[in-house]
């Protein structure tokens, strides 16, 4: 390609990329996507060899894998034919890599067969194809995702426990200092490094806080589009783990990653605006909240255990649900006013901003896959007009209805998801099949491995 061909779509690049590029020579173009877990896969090539309109392939085959990297045989024709998808870059996604050496692009593609049909295992496809049920009744679901996670000591031995940073102090990270400012600024660096790369790359935080948990942080992204800010997510998640790792830290987005400290949660806003108008039509004239505001939480009471898969995708992502004194993960479906005791939470907002708050979700998730999968079960709702319970007051008791309970193991949950025969017609037959195998597979690899748990409580005692 020539200088003069390169030269015209790297014009086009946001202002941001300019700005970190600052007359340098580009060196690198990141071709990426997310697999099912919501990791990078993709190729990287010298810019002369890159432009959006020449192919690039991958190997349907990275969606047949477990989260460990094993082959999984599944009853697909061809399987191992490993046939190729078209990568399709969107260049509305171009941003800078800011840890790297020389400057370097990442854009994320999109997957087609040859044909040029869209893949239908891939996760940002599947959020397209939710947004598109949407948009065919003429609404505009808007997103607000919550991002919490733990910077913590470097473990590079996996038999040994996770251990909290240590901070600007010397002392390791301490517990439950919930919105505390000293605490934010004991890890200033790796927190002034997030925000950096993020400037670099053109992604906006709305804000930072310290959660309940030792080293436990969230940023908070300023809402708008489903696909948009699942990309952002995507990008933040890489981001904050090559932040933390140049200032001596890890970051991890495990929903549990040490046993004695909360979990992390990805929580995300949803509401839904008219296309035309742009008014949110959970909210009436009067300000008031509408019919399909209340389906829309029915929808999504009836409907989010049955994609747990998605939204707790993980052995580990049921481990938050344990009931702890110091644990704010709710382990219900219930709704409520400024309740941050149920699983679903309407804020406190004006007309406009009317929204309903998904709790249950946690950050090891997909973010394509979990923001579609809450996003189908409003939709339903809507679908069939489906009322919700009471709004709770106060907390759950005993004494309410068993289906106000999440599914509390991976096993519960993936049996769930199996019969979920409505879920499966509207996220797709065939995805919903091989995600389920991957996950079984997952969950079949963990039930071989023998614990430290059990080599020291049963080893010489039984």
């Amino acid at each position: 390609m020539s200088q003069s061909d390169n030269r015209t779509w790297l014009e086009t690049l946001p202002t941001a990329f300019k700005t970190y590029l600052a007359g340098r020579r580009l060196d690198e173009v990141e071709c990426i996507v997310p697999d099912l877990n919501g990791m990078s896969r993709g190729k990287a090539m010298p810019l002369s060899k890159f432009s959006p309109g020449s192919p690039i392939y991958l190997p349907v085959s990275i969606f047949y894998q477990t989260i460990s990297g094993q082959d999984v045989e599944m009853e697909i024709a061809n399987q191992w034919a490993e046939s190729d998808m078209l990568l399709v870059p969107d260049m509305s996604t171009a941003m800078a890599v800011p840890w790297a050496k020389q400057a370097a692009l990442q854009i994320i593609h999109d997957l087609n067969d040859l044909d040029g049909n869209p893949i239908p295992c891939a996760p940002r496809n599947v959020l397209k194809r939710v947004i598109g049920l949407y948009r065919d009744k003429g609404w505009r679901p808007v997103v607000a995702p919550e991002l919490e996670f733990y910077l913590t000591q470097p473990n590079v031995d996996p038999n040994e426990p996770v251990q909290p940073p240590v901070g600007r102090n010397g002392r390791s990270g301490t517990a439950l200092q919930s919105y505390s400012m000293s605490a934010i600024d004991e890890y200033g660096p790796v927190i002034d490094t997030i925000y950096d790369y993020a400037e670099a790359a053109g992604l906006h935080i709305d804000s930072v806080v310290q959660e309940d948990g030792a080293g436990q942080v969230e940023f908070n992204l300023t809402h708008g589009d489903p696909l948009l800010l699942a990309d952002q997510v995507f990008y933040f998640k890489r981001i904050i783990k090559e932040a933390a790792l140049n200032n001596g830290m890890f970051a991890t987005f495990m929903a549990k990653p040490m046993r004695d400290q909360p979990g992390s949660a990805m929580h995300v806003h949803q509401s839904v605006v008219d296309i035309n108008t742009g008014k949110n039509i959970f909210s009436d004239a009067d300000g008031n909240a509408t019919a399909l505001f209340r389906h829309f939480i029915g929808g999504t009471q009836k409907y989010l255990m049955e994609v747990m898969p998605f939204i707790a995708p993980n052995v580990n992502s049921y481990r938050r649900f344990e009931s702890e004194a110091n644990s704010s993960a709710p382990t219900n479906l219930a709704w409520g006013y400024d309740n941050r005791s149920t699983g679903l939470r309407v804020p406190n907002s004006g007309a406009q901003d009317r929204r309903l708050e998904n709790r249950v979700i946690g950050v090891d998730t997909n973010p394509y896959l979990s923001i579609a999968a809450s996003l189908v079960c409003g939709y339903l709702g809507m679908l069939h007009g489906i009322e919700p319970d009471a709004p709770l007051q106060g907390e759950l008791d005993d004494e309410r209805e068993s289906r106000s309970y999440i599914p509390t193991t991976f096993d519960e949950a993936l049996r769930i998801f199996e019969n979920a025969e409505e879920i499966h017609q509207v996220l797709g037959q065939d995805f919903c099949r091989l995600y389920a195998d991957v996950k079984k597979e997952e969950l079949r690899q963990f039930h071989r491995e023998i614990s430290p748990w059990e080599r020291e409580h049963l080893l010489l005692s039984v």
